[in-house]
């Protein structure tokens, strides 16, 4: 019978290169010994307020070293990570929180408002403060020197189709697949160093908190995204490797002006949803190496990647499938020829096991034992991937998924409300961003629906601007009609 367990990773890493580096935040820098001893600590400490295995923990944290510590440490009590979106307004944190089952919520100090306000909501929830589990004695337990492939590691919340978002589940076996699908794609060097300026609570930042441990290179750690300091980074501290989104690489490309990279960076991987190509010629011209890559939540980050020496002779593809990944275009049932567009789908080790609480829709999404994931794309000839759309009605902003039909349903929470409508429009900064067409059955200022918007939805969900209309596009069967709701702009 194959063996599914393998040694704890970060306990391995620190055993093979003790000395090397492995975190930089700021002032803070911690080898790998220094950093697991830490974690050791923090798991003990965690181990002595009652967080064990299997219980699901809700992670509010900023982008710090303490992300990362916090992860590995409840690994290490096996513990399930919840991580939560820092963004995301009290009602929305709440729902995530009810959903998963969370007894415990571990949160920074800066975000002590949102966490204390959540314990009025959600009485029977427990904080612990990031002081507060430093303060605790250290447990007298025997952590866990041994990972299950098979055991729960990560609940990430996406946004759904139907207006909640779904809790997708990530195992240990997800996470190292897709770490070793990326190694083979784009190799390790021993001097790497891999700098994280996307937010660590999306699937971005927690694979490059892994893929750091488990290859043994540096990970970098900006607070913050800002351009110039980014590119700073990039120039005069030696950072090999970056991920980032089209609006930041748009961002960089300002503030770089003429000037180049050095030759020590070699990979500025690039996701969140189809580039222009005038952004990807840019970087070409600046002699930058951009890869697109093509991936999901529910894929534990990215599924299909280019490869180095196609960096020029497929400008706009997102690769192909990563080692232990497949993917084909589908269509109305069958397996399109190249060329032809249709649905993306895909399997491997990498994919999720399905939605936290979503049987029915597990049936839907899963169906043949390939992950359907709405997103348009089609093959070249080479059986390169061209994605042409994020899903049929989802909305990128910054980076950012955002779902119409959340939107919608705050709008239409909202009594004056009859119904709401949500499309996407071309933003120079974002990419995108949602404007909402709404029917009223009073008149309300736009002002107070704003407002209303603004207390049960994050920043980037928020609508750009509504537009009160008579009626909404709808097809025969009563479906609303996303696709023609821009028609109705005056």
């Amino acid at each position: 019978m194959m063996h599914s367990a393998m040694p704890n990773w970060l306990a391995k890493r620190a055993f093979l290169t003790p000395e090397r580096v492995a975190i930089v935040d700021g002032k803070v820098s911690l080898t790998f010994r220094e950093f697991h001893e830490s974690v050791q600590a923090i798991a003990r400490k965690l181990a002595r307020t009652g967080i064990g295995k299997g219980d699901f923990v809700g992670l509010l944290v900023e982008n710090s070293y303490r992300a990362p510590q916090l992860i590995y440490a409840l690994q290490y009590v096996e513990a399930v990570t919840v991580l939560l979106n820092i963004r995301l307004t009290a009602n929305e944190l709440k729902w995530q929180l009810q959903d998963s089952g969370c007894r415990w919520l571990i949160y920074d100090a800066a975000l002590s408002t949102i966490a204390e306000g959540l314990k009025t909501e959600y009485t029977t929830l427990s904080l612990l403060s990031y002081s507060d589990i430093v303060a605790q004695e250290e447990a007298d337990v025997a952590l866990a020197t041994e990972l299950s492939l098979e055991s729960l590691h990560t609940v990430i919340y996406t946004s759904g189709t139907t207006g909640y978002p779904k809790g997708v589940l990530l195992t240990n076996g997800n996470h190292w697949w897709s770490v070793m699908g990326s190694a083979i794609n784009l190799g390790i060097q021993e001097q790497d160093r891999w700098l994280v300026c996307v937010p660590l609570f999306h699937v971005s930042g927690l694979s490059i908190m892994l893929r750091t441990v488990i290859y043994g290179m540096t990970m970098v750690i900006h607070r913050k995204f800002l351009p110039h300091e980014v590119n700073q980074a990039i120039c005069q501290d030696g950072i090999s490797l970056v991920s980032v989104v089209t609006s930041m690489v748009t961002a960089m490309l300002q503030e770089l002006k003429e000037e180049g990279y050095p030759v020590s960076f070699r990979c500025l991987l690039l996701g969140g949803g189809p580039a222009p190509l005038s952004v990807l010629r840019d970087c070409r011209d600046k002699h930058i190496p951009v890869y697109q890559t093509y991936g999901m939540t529910e894929t534990a980050s990215q599924l299909a990647t280019l490869s180095p020496e196609y960096l020029d002779s497929k400008i706009g593809s997102a690769g192909k499938a990563l080692f232990p990944s497949e993917l084909r275009i589908e269509a109305r049932g069958k397996v399109m020829e190249f060329g032809e567009v249709g649905e993306i789908v895909v399997r491997g080790p990498t994919v999720t096991q399905g939605y936290l609480h979503s049987k029915q829709h597990d049936q839907e999404t899963f169906s043949g034992g390939w992950l359907h994931t709405g997103d348009l794309g089609y093959m070249d000839r080479d059986g390169f991937l061209y994605v042409l759309d994020r899903r049929s009605d989802l909305i990128i902003s910054g980076g950012e998924n955002v779902y119409p039909a959340e939107i919608e349903a705050v709008l239409c929470s909202h009594p004056a409300v009859v119904e709401a409508g949500v499309a996407g429009i071309p933003h120079e900064r974002w990419g995108q961003v949602p404007v909402a067409f709404v029917v009223l059955s009073r008149c309300i200022d736009q002002e107070e629906l704003k407002v209303f918007c603004s207390e049960n939805l994050a920043g980037y969900k928020l609508p750009h601007e509504i537009y009160y209309v008579a009626s909404l596009p709808r097809s025969a069967a009563n479906k609303l009609l996303r696709r023609k709701l821009l028609n109705l702009l005056p």
